[in-house]
């Protein structure tokens, strides 16, 4: 018998994407996906910055741009052979590579840059912890709203796209 990844449902307001998650190679990270699922933390929040031929972001901030509360940050396990190929998704983080708590991108092409080089602070990486396996369509099209500024931040979608509800299909 095989064992069946952790694949979880993000149901947005542009579609639905089905997210495939590695618990080999990011068993933490992975982990700490799953929790903010379960809690429900993800459900009402958008994706708040999305460059087309790059990536988009979600996870963190609710339609009127506020950041939700997070858990602690989980342990970068970028150094495990994933790479931050087209449809794959990773944690997002500040410049301390072990700052990563809920909010995640979707790169929607391959972003070499972003793999794991050393353990240093240039070299650590984004954590790939899973791939996008339906849905695609969906991120082809949140890949062209209409972006611009909002306070400090760049790159946000003029009308939000939110998050309805992220629920796990299989675990």
């Amino acid at each position: 018998m095989v064992d069946m990844p952790p694949v979880v449902e993000l149901d947005t307001s542009m579609g639905a994407i089905v997210i495939e998650l590695n618990e080999e190679k990011a068993p933490k990270t992975v982990e700490n996906f799953l929790n903010y699922v379960k809690s429900g933390h993800y459900d009402g929040t958008i994706f708040h910055r999305i460059i087309d031929g790059f990536m988009i972001q979600g996870g963190g901030m609710d339609a009127d741009m506020n950041e939700k509360a997070t858990n602690k940050p989980v342990e970068n396990e970028a150094d495990n052979g994933l790479k931050n190929n087209a449809g794959t998704i990773a944690m997002a983080r500040t410049q301390d590579p072990h700052s990563a708590t809920s909010q995640f991108f979707v790169n929607v092409k391959d972003n070499d840059f972003l793999n794991h080089s050393g353990k240093n602070m240039q070299g650590w990486g984004y954590t790939v912890f899973g791939k996008v396996t339906s849905g695609m369509d969906v991120i082809e099209k949140m890949r062209g709203v209409p972006t611009g500024r909002f306070g400090m931040h760049a790159d946000v979608p003029k009308e939000p796209v939110v998050i309805n509800s992220a629920t796990i299909i299989t675990q």
